[in-house]
C-alpha cells in the first residue's frame, strides 16, 4: 500500500514527527468532536485527494474499526467510526508515543521503506533479509488497494519458497461459516 509506505517514510524522514503528530491530531480532534462525521468525510474527501500521510493516520484512527481499504479508483472508502470523541487526550498520547517508538526503531536500524511489485521485492532482497508479506485474503474481500488472486498467491508462494533468506507470510487458510 504506498500510503502506508508513505507515512513510515515521513516517519524515517522526520517530516511526521511525535510532536507534529501530536498538533495535528489534537487540532482535527477538536474538529471532529465539534463537527462528528462531516468532518471525518471532509478529511477523507481531503486525502483522496491529496494523500497526506497524517490524514492517512487520522483516517485510520476514526474509521471503522481501524481498518485499511480503498475502492477500485483507489478512493480510501472506510466509513466513520461514529466516535466523535475519539481523539481524547490519552488516545492521542497512545498514538504518538506508538509513532515515537517507531521512529526510534525505524533510525536505529536504517529501514528502507518502498513501494514496489512483491516479485521485485524478493528479487532484490538479500539473504539476511527478513520479508513480512500481509497480502489480501483469498475468498475475501481484497480491493484493498488492488486485486488479489489465486494466481497472485501461487506466485507468492514460489518466490518465498525459492527465496534464502527468511520471510513472514500473514495469510488466511479458509473460513467454514
Amino acid at each position: 500500500n504506498p500510503h502506508l509506505i508513505n507515512f513510515y517514510s515521513y516517519v524515517a524522514s522526520g517530516r511526521i514527527t511525535p510532536e507534529i503528530a501530536r498538533e495535528y491530531l489534537s487540532r482535527e480532534g477538536e474538529q471532529l468532536l465539534t463537527k462528528g462525521e462531516e468532518h471525518y468525510y471532509y478529511i477523507r474527501d481531503r486525502f483522496n485527494d491529496v494523500h497526506e500521510p497524517l490524514d492517512f493516520l487520522f483516517l485510520n484512527r476514526a474509521g471503522f474499526n481501524g481498518m485499511i481499504r480503498f475502492n477500485r479508483k483507489g478512493g480510501f472508502n472506510i466509513p466513520f467510526c461514529r466516535k466523535p470523541q475519539r481523539f481524547a487526550p490519552s488516545y492521542v498520547t497512545k498514538i504518538v508515543n506508538q509513532i515515537a517508538w517507531a521512529s526510534k526503531v525505524i533510525n536505529a536500524k536504517e529501514f528502507e521503506f518502498k513501494c514496489q511489485d512483491f516479485r521485485t521485492t524478493i528479487l532484490n532482497a538479500a539473504p539476511s533479509d527478513i520479508i513480512y508479506c500481509d497480502p489480501p485474503y483469498i475468498d475475501r474481500y481484497v480491493d484493498y488497494y488492488n486485486g488479489w488472486d489465486g494466481v497472485s498467491e501461487k506466485c507468492l508462494f514460489d518466490e518465498l519458497s525459492a527465496f534464502s533468506g527468511r520471510f513472514i507470510l500473514s495469510t488466511w487458510h479458509h473460513n467454514d461459516y
